[in-house]
């Protein structure tokens, strides 16, 4: 994926964004939970992107042992 598609994909969505809290009339807690949720998936989108999620795959959490 370019840079340029990047850039795109980012513009799209914060425009996206901005109009679900401007026009859409809701509770501001809902919309507070709206905007996590889509910047936590832009943020790991991009990680995906560019390659750290990919490193972080065979990383394992260890379990606590009772």
């Amino acid at each position: 994926m370019t840079i340029f598609s990047v850039v795109i994909v980012l513009a799209v969505v914060g425009a996206l964004l901005w109009l679900v809290n401007r026009y859409i009339p809701m509770a501001p807690p809902f919309k507070t939970i709206i905007n996590v949720i889509v910047i936590l998936a832009v943020v790991l989108w991009l990680l995906s992107v560019f390659g750290v999620l990919g490193q972080l795959e065979g990383a394992r959490v260890p379990r606590l042992h009772r």
